[in-house]
C-alpha cells in the first residue's frame, strides 16, 4: 500500500475517522450530536476499547478503508504505487 501518499490525502483521514467512529456509536446507540462533553467521549472511547466485538467492528471498518478492492491481493496497483502525491 502507498500509505506515505494516502496519509497526505484529507478524504483518507476523514475515512479513517468515520471508520472508527460509526461502529462505536452504533454500538452503543448514539449519534455524533450526543457527545456533548469530553466526559461522555472519554465514557465512549473506554467503553469501547474494553468491548471486544467493538473493537473488530473497528478493526472491519479501517480494513474496508485501507483495502482496494479492484486489486488483486491486499496491496495497491503499480499504478497507485508510484504516486508521490494524491491524484
Amino acid at each position: 500500500m502507498n500509505l506515505k501518499v494516502r496519509v497526505k490525502n484529507p478524504v483518507f483521514w476523514v475515512q479513517i475517522v468515520l471508520s472508527i467512529l460509526t461502529p462505536v456509536l452504533a454500538y452503543a446507540g448514539l449519534t455524533a450530536q450526543d457527545l456533548t462533553t469530553w466526559s461522555k467521549v472519554g465514557e465512549l472511547i473506554v467503553g469501547a476499547v474494553s468491548n471486544p466485538y467493538v473493537l473488530s467492528l473497528v478493526a472491519v471498518s479501517v480494513w474496508n478503508t485501507l483495502n482496494d478492492p479492484t486489486t488483486k491481493g491486499l496491496g495497491d496497483s503499480a499504478r497507485a504505487k508510484s504516486y508521490t502525491a494524491p491524484q
